[in-house]
């Protein structure tokens, strides 16, 4: 079974899955939020997801950002629709930021590296292996 992590904003929602084995972390796509609930109706027609994490949204100090309470909101939705997956919450400060400085490294040209599509892909990625990370010990 798999794993899938969201990287939760108002514009965009990234969007990451496990293998099968729950050993690698790979981007799968981002959509709009009005989208989402077609999006993951169609994904679990086909695949078995174990958990669903959310990427949480926090200022520097540990607490709640501004735009945590639509996370709250998007979190609250997933549990209600899919009961049987638990979800889990991981601490996505500097996602973003790690997220561009990857890509930039990576040698794309400026244009690729700006597309913030890419960006909130490669943050849901930062967010799921973050979390396969913590069960590995």
């Amino acid at each position: 079974m798999r794993i899938m992590a969201f990287d939760y904003g108002t514009k965009r929602i990234g969007i990451a899955v496990s293998d099968s084995m729950q050993i690698i972390a790979s981007p799968l796509t981002t959509i709009h939020p009005e989208g989402i609930w077609k999006f993951l109706s169609d994904y679990l027609a086909g695949e078995q997801v174990e958990t669903f994490v959310i990427g949480k949204p926090k200022q520097l100090d540990g607490t709640a950002s501004g735009s945590d309470q639509h996370v709250v909101g998007f979190s609250r939705k997933l549990r209600k629709t899919y009961p049987n997956i638990p979800i889990v919450e991981v601490d996505e400060r500097f996602t973003s930021k790690i997220a561009s400085r990857a890509i930039a490294q990576s040698g794309m040209k400026k244009s690729k590296r700006q597309d913030k599509q890419l960006i909130d892909k490669v943050s849901a990625v930062l967010i799921l292996q973050t979390y396969m990370d913590s069960k590995s010990y």
